[in-house]
């Protein structure tokens, strides 16, 4: 029975570090597209986004929470009830330290609250952006993360932009996972239903280049999508466009001081964000999109239940 069919290991992982810590990058590095958002802000991921990596050997779905924080709102609360839920659910917690920083207390904190939550999930330490320093300091900040981690964790130097060391992670977290089935077929890249990557991909286009206190208080919500009759271009000879899709987004903001900063100068910065998040989705999904965007005042939204509900959260 020890064929190499019975060796097939598939399982859930989770990236978790500090805001800016390469954790997206990471994910869409190792499913080989954009999947996740990638953005300087702290809270930028909402959504658990699962990416799938398929290997001959294993499949490694993972799973990318909104970062662990000290909740300030209720918004706050629920992104971290959604983040220990996950943490006791996955097979490996990946902590993500970048190689060009030293391990500071926000670092310990967040190994601190995932030993808390999770004890029993296996932990695996990620030096992140090994791209950006020498060998050296790769050597240096691979024994302290081991430090912070303890003895019984690996660690693994990578760098999600450069593509260094990408197939060496899949294997160690492969090598962590449980024997068991593929849970996806082949070739799907991610569980998420379309309309959650459309938004996610509108929000990141919106907090491009805006210094203010955004991230917090931006949400994104797909109205509808509707789908456009082919485009006939036979006449000229030309094949057949795919059928385009109209896609309906509102984004709501908590002021009106806001709304003017999303919209810019005679809706200029409306028409960048649309235009940014429109390719990134028409990458992803294949098929040629046209974009509405809507700004609205939602006030307070982060701590009002109703509303809360309403934006999915």
């Amino acid at each position: 029975m020890s064929n190499s069919k019975d060796e097939f290991r598939s399982g859930f992982v989770c990236f978790v570090g500090r805001p800016n810590t390469g954790k997206s990058t990471l994910t869409n590095a190792l499913v080989g597209q954009k999947i996740a958002i990638t953005s300087s802000r702290p809270q930028t991921t909402r959504h658990t986004i699962r990416g799938i990596v398929h290997r001959e050997h294993a499949q490694l779905i993972l799973v990318d929470t909104p970062g662990l924080h000290r909740p300030r709102t209720l918004l706050g609360q629920r992104l971290n009830d959604l983040v220990r839920d996950t943490y006791s659910e996955v097979d490996v917690i990946a902590i993500c330290i970048p190689a060009d920083e030293k391990i500071g207390p926000g670092d310990r904190w967040i190994v601190e609250q995932v030993k808390l939550m999770a004890p029993k999930t296996t932990l695996l330490g990620v030096v992140t952006k090994i791209d950006k320093v020498s060998r050296d300091q790769v050597a240096h900040q691979l024994m302290a993360v081991s430090q912070l981690l303890g003895p019984e964790a690996d660690v693994v130097p990578v760098s999600a932009v450069k593509g260094e060391q990408v197939e060496v992670l899949i294997d160690v977290i492969a090598s962590k996972m449980p024997e068991g089935p593929a849970f996806y077929p082949d070739g799907e890249l991610t569980d998420e239903p379309e309309e959650t990557l459309m938004a996610e991909l509108i929000r990141e286009a919106a907090l491009e280049g805006v210094r203010d206190e955004l991230p917090h208080s931006l949400a994104v919500v797909i109205e509808e999508v509707l789908e456009r009759e082919e485009n006939e271009d036979e006449s000229e000879g030309k094949r057949s466009a795919p059928g385009m899709l109209d896609v309906h987004a509102l984004l709501y903001v908590e002021r009106p001081s806001q709304k003017a900063i999303i919209i810019g100068k005679g809706g200029s910065r409306l028409k960048e964000v649309g235009t940014n998040a429109r390719k990134q989705i028409e990458h992803i999904l294949g098929v040629r999109i046209y974009l509405h965007l809507h700004v609205k005042v939602a006030k307070d939204w982060q701590r009002d239940p109703k509303q809360l509900g309403k934006l999915g959260f």
